[in-house]
């Protein structure tokens, strides 16, 4: 059942599978909570997912007001805040990652364990970077590009993956979709963007995991992240910027056994 919960960018929809540690799953910009159906097949009810749409994106209302990076992080937080307020693993993808890591940073209560894939918010911002988000920020260049670039991106192998692209093209084919992803790109370029110096701050368990073929944002990238927060451990797949598309069963397993992780200090200081 689909469910709705305003937050301060827009009402976002989301819903509820399984039982267990709850486990809360942000998409990457453009893409959709469906991007995570094969992996909550995989998952077999061992974990509560909440999966949620951003405003402008699939059952999700349009974005009231610009959907920069900062306000869909802030978004995102008042949503964990409401439904999974006593804490919860946040796994954030791409625009989602940035949202997680930067609310590991602001409200540590929230993220009993962070899962960071191929997550924004940790590139240097070169001249060439900046070029890139200026030109996605014009929605005719945007709307243009997007089947393109989604295919380098992507690097699709397998049906979720190529479901998922098409996803991505579809939000990006007009407003409210286009116009929140440019505003999006827009905000990439900007300080608020930049969570390197806050790495160090990072309480929660992490899970860093990265596509090799990503790229948007370079495995390299990736690695550095996982040295700059505190024993994070790096899992590497061999995909493009959406793992769990590519390799659901193996993503998942991987969730399983970091949930427990997550839930055996927990447990020690019940003892």
């Amino acid at each position: 059942m689909t469910n709705t919960f305003p937050t301060s960018l827009g009402d976002v929809a989301y819903d509820i599978q399984g039982s267990g540690p709850t486990l809360v799953l942000l998409p990457s910009g453009a893409h959709d909570r469906h991007d995570f159906d094969e992996l909550r097949h995989h998952l077999d009810g061992r974990l509560r997912t909440i999966a949620m749409d951003w405003p402008s994106h699939g059952e999700s209302a349009p974005a009231s007001g610009p959907a920069t990076a900062v306000r869909m992080a802030d978004a995102a937080e008042e949503f964990v805040a409401h439904i999974a307020g006593e804490g919860a693993i946040v796994l954030g993808n791409s625009i989602g990652g940035f949202a997680a890591a930067r609310m590991a940073v602001r409200r540590p209560e929230l993220v009993d364990g962070l899962v960071f894939v191929d997550g924004g918010g940790f590139l240097p911002l070169s001249p060439q970077v900046r070029l890139f988000c200026s030109l996605m920020s014009r929605p005719r260049f945007l709307r243009t590009i997007y089947p393109t670039f989604s295919a380098r991106y992507m690097r699709a192998r397998t049906d979720a993956d190529r479901r998922a692209r098409e996803a991505a093209i579809a939000t990006t084919r007009a407003n409210p979709g286009l116009r929140s992803i440019s505003e999006l790109w827009g905000s990439f370029a900007s300080p608020e963007h930049d969570l390197r110096a806050d790495a160090a701050s990072i309480t929660a368990p992490t899970l860093v995991v990265w596509g090799r073929k990503d790229p948007v944002i370079p495995l390299r990238v990736g690695r550095r992240v996982a040295e700059q927060i505190p024993d994070a451990r790096l899992e590497v797949f061999d995909s493009g910027h959406v793992p769990f598309t590519t390799e659901p069963q193996r993503f998942a397993e991987l969730l399983v056994e970091f949930a427990a992780q997550v839930g055996e200090p927990a447990m020690e200081s019940v003892r």
